[in-house]
């Protein structure tokens, strides 16, 4: 597929929407529109057999969800990925990890989004103050078991799916 033409029809601090006009293999032409947002971390702190989730609302929702900490650098800056991991860890939970390891990489929603997040495991972690950003004001964090984790995915009590999916790239990464 070609993109022949682009145009930005949207930008805020977080993200750009473009509209491009393609041509396909067949040589019809067609519209794709585009979210870009700068690559994410998300980050799954573990100590022991435990979890540290954040809660917040998410407005495009209306709800309020458990996932993990996760985010990207303001102003759609492009961070290194270890980085950025160490800085929204910090950012959301106040936790440091001594150790990051990266579990894989996540496409958000490959039919509308450019954006793609990268995982880590952190452990080794020590407690400090949270950096929190404005909008993430009304966080809250808490560590749960896995057991606890599983049965809240079970209970659609997180149903963020990066997290459902970090989540199972840590499983994979334990069987290892």
């Amino acid at each position: 597929m070609e993109r022949m033409t682009s145009r930005e029809v949207y930008r805020n601090n977080w993200m750009t929407v473009r509209e491009d006009t393609v041509r396909r293999e067949d040589g019809s032409e067609g519209i794709y529109g585009v979210v870009d947002k700068p690559t994410y971390a998300l980050i799954v702190p573990m100590d022991g057999d435990r979890l540290h989730l954040v809660d917040q609302f998410r407005y495009p929702l209306g709800l309020r969800r458990w996932e993990f900490p996760q985010g990207t650098a303001p102003d759609l800056a492009d961070l290194d990925p270890l980085e950025l991991a160490a800085r929204e860890l910090r950012e959301e939970t106040g936790l440091r990890a001594g150790s990051m390891v990266e579990l894989g990489l996540l496409d958000v929603a490959p039919g509308v989004s450019s954006q793609r997040g990268r995982v880590y495991l952190a452990t080794e972690l020590t407690e400090g103050e949270h950096e929190r950003e404005h909008e993430e004001q009304d966080m809250r964090t808490a560590w749960f078991g896995r057991a606890e984790v599983e049965s809240m995915i079970a209970r659609n009590e997180i149903t963020d799916a990066q997290s459902i999916a970090a989540y199972t790239l840590l499983c994979f990464h334990e069987r290892r």
